[in-house]
């Protein structure tokens, strides 16, 4: 079934003529089913074929850097009820962003005014670099201005709001009191952030087809493939897609492929693209078919269905509402040693610290900005515990099996500090029973219709894994649902068995062969960031989890629970 070409381009030939004789014509054509129908005789056709479905690609091996999340996210900021400050009129706002870099607040930017406003709504937007893997701190302040002054000293303070720029994207937007320096409320007054992600995420999957090409080859017949041109900045086009090349065919139907919007048009439906056919030549010099130009607003003309779908980022996800659901999981065997003992790995020095609370607090001060109730489950393995004093491989850290949550990291380091006494240390050391503890509710999130929640377990622990068979086959079909796995290995023991479980250079398989669907373990060595500033560590922990979270929904070909569409 076909419709009647709703619009038709002319092949040019090398001179630049137009010719509209024969096969000299070139035309795109709308159709409803993937099967194109019977073409007209001396012509070529492209066929702009039936839109596909997101279908992930290997992602190309890059430096670690280009793992971390980073994009731009813009704060849009309201204040209501502000303080009158002045006399005869009322305040006139303005708001200033700081952000906190090496333990001091240093200005980012600031809003215009509002002229006589308790209620304003700035037009300047805020814009920052998002960095999913740092705790990233942010002050909001206003002010009434008084004078013309950039001194914030020459304003009265109305107020101000400190939070991270992980709580803002977590919630999308928030509403909270301001407070005046002493911590008291800024009377009535209020703030409201809401963030957005500066990116253009959009995605079209085109499948294109040629009918009754040139014949270029003396002894055959030709090797078409095409190439996407889009106007660069300096009036030359710039190449953006080349096709694979379909040998020996007049007739070719080239694989669909997927590229972003960004990519093909700088994100404008009406740019102009063109596209040029070839036939392929070993030695370099292609013969020349024929082109035309396009726009992606005339495809989608060309289409029963909008071809334009969204390449959902990590932000998007989390803009959209995902929750990240945290447990901890820590390892009390007898290899730590006493914890009353300076020697052990779990002994707490005069600092109020060691390995296991560092890379709690790593992780965990990141992760919690994006769990709205912010209670975390916190188990331990290998211990005796009290009263009978059996071996327990998954226990809750807090003695409550029925609630075994924590408020906040804080909570989890009050309750691990506090069973310290009251277990014994033992072994072995299992880590199947924690991870097959969050699989299990990992499974009932994969009953959701959207992207809700992720689960990630962090494990800390200081030796060789005993269980290692259970434990790769517990990876292996935790690699099925929406769950990530860190391990942090403490101490200076043999951890060749950890990164065996992160399958950063092999397929992890089971013990009965099965592999790994996606990558789900990322293990560091607590040793290795001793003496690196505390960010570094979170850096490397939190590095693939982006992508991870993004692997999976778009696997499960699931949106944001709040999407918008393309």
């Amino acid at each position: 079934m076909r419709f009647e070409p709703c619009w038709r381009n002319w092949i040019r030939n090398r001179a630049g003529a137009s010719t509209a004789q024969g096969r000299s014509v070139l035309r795109l054509l709308p159709c409803l089913h993937p099967q194109p129908a019977p073409a007209s005789p001396d012509c070529l056709e492209l066929l702009l074929l039936e839109p596909m479905a997101y279908t992930m690609t290997p992602t190309p091996a890059g430096p670690i850097g280009s793992q971390y999340c980073v994009c731009k996210v813009e704060l849009s900021v309201c204040g209501q009820n502000l303080l009158d400050r002045d006399v005869t009129s009322k305040s006139d706002p303005f708001c200033v962003l700081f952000m906190e870099v090496n333990g001091k607040w240093v200005e980012l930017d600031r809003t215009e005014t509002a002229v006589n406003n308790l209620n304003p709504a700035f037009a300047k937007k805020f814009i920052i670099d998002y960095h999913f893997e740092e705790v990233q701190k942010l002050k909001f302040a206003l002010f009434d201005q008084d004078k013309s002054s950039m001194q914030l000293y020459e304003h009265d303070f109305l107020g101000e709001f400190s939070c991270t720029l992980g709580m803002i994207v977590s919630s999308k937007k928030i509403t909270r009191t301001l407070l005046l320096g002493n911590g008291k409320p800024a009377g009535k007054g209020m703030i409201t952030i809401a963030a957005q992600e500066l990116s253009d995420n959009r995605v079209i999957t085109l499948s294109m087809a040629g009918r009754k090409l040139d014949k270029k080859d003396l002894f055959g017949k030709s090797d078409p493939f095409l190439e996407f041109y889009k106007p660069g900045d300096d009036g030359k086009w710039m190449l953006v897609h080349r096709t694979e090349v379909i040998k020996y065919t007049l007739d070719p139907v080239w694989k669909p492929f997927t590229v972003p919007l960004v990519s093909l048009c700088d994100g404008d439906v009406e740019k102009l693209i063109k596209v040029t056919c070839y036939d392929y030549d070993s030695d370099g010099g292609h013969d020349f078919i024929g082109e035309f130009q396009t726009s992606v607003a005339r495809m989608c003309e060309a289409q029963d269905a909008f071809p334009i779908t969204r390449d959902f980022s990590f932000l998007d996800y989390i803009l959209g509402g995902c929750q990240l659901m945290f447990t901890v999981g820590i390892d009390f065997t007898a290899s730590n040693g006493n914890p009353r003992d300076p020697s052990s790995l779990h002994y707490i020095n005069p600092m109020g610290t060691n390995e296991y609370l560092s890379a709690i607090w790593a992780v965990g001060q990141i992760i919690q900005d994006y769990d709205s109730d912010k209670m975390f489950p916190a188990l331990g393995f290998g211990a005796q515990l009290p009263p009978d004093w059996k071996v327990s491989h998954e226990f809750a850290i807090n003695f409550n099996p029925t609630n075994p949550f924590c408020s906040g990291v804080e909570g989890i380091v009050q309750a691990y500090s506090a069973c310290l006494p009251h277990i014994r240390f033992y072994g072995p050391t299992n880590f199947s029973p924690i991870v097959n503890h969050v699989a299990r509710f990992a499974a009932q999130a994969t009953q959701q219709e959207a992207a809700s929640q992720y689960f990630i377990l962090l494990i800390i622990t200081d030796g060789v894994i005993s269980d290692m068979d259970e434990t790769r086959h517990a990876v292996v079909q935790a690699s099925k649902l929406p769950m990530s796995i860190i391990i942090v290995g403490v101490g200076n023991a043999d951890f060749a068995a950890m990164e065996f479980l992160d399958g950063d250079s092999r397929v992890l398989r089971s013990y009965t062969g099965e592999e790994a669907v996606r990558d789900i373990v990322q293990f560091v060595p607590f040793r290795d960031f001793r003496n690196a500033p505390k960010e570094t560590l979170a850096k490397a922990v939190l590095a693939e989890l982006p992508q991870q979270v993004v692997q999976y929904f778009k696997h499960r070909n699931l949106p944001p629970v709040n999407s918008e569409p393309a």
